[in-house]
């Protein structure tokens, strides 16, 4: 038990939105939001699926993440805080979405195209911000076969990686403002997930 508290923590966050649910669910319409763009709510769900459905599927996610990195043959090279980020991004995404979702229904307002963009965000800078401390494993990180096959390959790869994130991060923040920064967001969150793996191919033909 004591083992896999982390665990039994984030999978019981993951369920206080059921509970919420449960407890305002005659209140909420038949038909709920769970899409929104620039313009407003463009996506609906029959109730069941927003109040239990979607919180299930986290719950199932954040089991998977679980045991990937539990059972990952190189888990001692993980940074302790990039282990901790990574296994509370989805409770916390979910306790955020799902907030937004029932008090939707129950007839709040909220700015959905300010607050997912700042939130994701600040997951991308504190993710970029601990990448490079990072060494090899075959769960977290940018994993290719050339990363993995070469330690300096790996640790130089992550160097950029980081910074790459920490730009898309800061550009994701201010995404919702406008079309324009929008596409900038999309850019950088594109830039700093492909050019790392050219960056790494290229390194390995050099030998390194």
């Amino acid at each position: 038990m004591r083992k896999h508290k982390t665990m039994i923590i984030t999978t019981l966050i993951c369920l206080i939105p059921m509970i919420v649910a449960a407890l305002v669910y005659d209140r909420l319409p038949e038909q709920m939001v769970t899409h929104w763009g620039n313009d407003g709510s463009n996506g609906y769900s029959p109730k069941a699926f927003a109040c239990f459905g979607l919180p299930g599927i986290m719950v199932g996610l954040n089991l998977l993440v679980y045991f990937m990195m539990e059972n990952d043959p190189k888990r001692k090279n993980y940074s302790h805080t990039l282990r901790k980020l990574i296994v509370y991004v989805i409770p916390v995404m979910t306790l955020v979405t799902s907030a937004v979702t029932i008090g939707t229904g129950l007839g709040v307002t909220f700015q959905v195209n300010l607050i997912m963009p700042v939130l994701v965000g600040i997951i991308l800078i504190i993710i970029g911000n601990y990448l490079p401390k990072c060494k090899q494993n075959y769960t977290i990180g940018i994993k290719c076969p050339w990363t993995l096959n070469s330690e300096e390959n790996w640790n130089k790869t992550h160097h950029l990686g980081g910074y790459l994130t920490i730009i898309a991060g800061i550009l994701m923040m201010f995404g919702g403002l406008s079309d324009v920064t929008q596409v900038l967001a999309f850019v950088g969150v594109i830039a700093a997930a492909l050019i790392p793996f050219g960056y790494s191919f290229w390194l390995y033909k050099k030998g390194i």
